[in-house]
């Protein structure tokens, strides 16, 4: 039995858990229940679109080893849901401050909001806004280092993936492709 689920909460400890394999096996952690639903919804839906391949046509259809997977998760998550839910809540960790501190829901809506802003946007302005704030919330220093650790590692990855391995980014706002042709000209000598 781990020692550190039955002490009483340490709140310098908030957002430290050690995230032992197992865990207290005679203990359910916060937020397990509903984890445990999210993996029987998901393993569901991916029986039913496995059926969707072929259904019950044979045992050697093209859908027949999708859903034996499938099954096989969703039988797994049942028994483990079941088992969880029947387990008392431990009483020394909370949601927010052991196993999902805010911090970390904060840095996901900012990954959701890159996502959705970096074809608009365009590569350079929505990165340098990601670097910048999430470098600020992580770092808590001041704005001169946030601000040159996320210009200069932005510029480091657009030279390594933009200029050396021509890898295509969104453009976006900046019209990055005649910048890159103009400065091509100018060292060239405009030949």
């Amino acid at each position: 039995m781990k020692d550190h689920l039955h002490h009483q909460h340490d709140a310098s400890l908030d957002g430290s858990s050690d995230a032992t394999p197992g865990g207290d096996a005679t203990h359910r952690r916060p937020g397990e229940r509903i984890f445990t639903a999210i993996l029987v919804l998901f393993s569901g839906a991916l029986l039913w679109n496995a059926y969707g391949i072929a259904g019950f046509d044979s045992l050697s259809s093209a859908g027949a080893v999708p859903m034996a997977t499938a099954a096989v998760m969703l039988v797994s998550a049942l028994v483990i849901g079941w088992k969880t839910a029947r387990l008392p809540k431990t009483e020394t960790e909370t949601l927010t401050g052991d196993i999902l501190p805010p911090l970390v829901l904060v840095l996901a809506v900012f990954l959701v909001l890159y996502g959705i802003v970096l074809e608009p946007l365009g590569f350079l302005p929505t990165s340098a806004l990601f670097l910048i704030a999430a470098i600020k919330l992580l770092s808590r220093r001041g704005w001169g280092f946030t601000l040159a650790v996320s210009l200069g590692t932005l510029a480091v990855i657009y030279l390594v993936f933009r200029i050396v391995f021509t890898v295509l980014m969104p453009a976006g706002i900046v019209p990055e492709a005649e910048i890159l042709q103009a400065v091509r000209t100018l060292i060239s000598g405009g030949k």
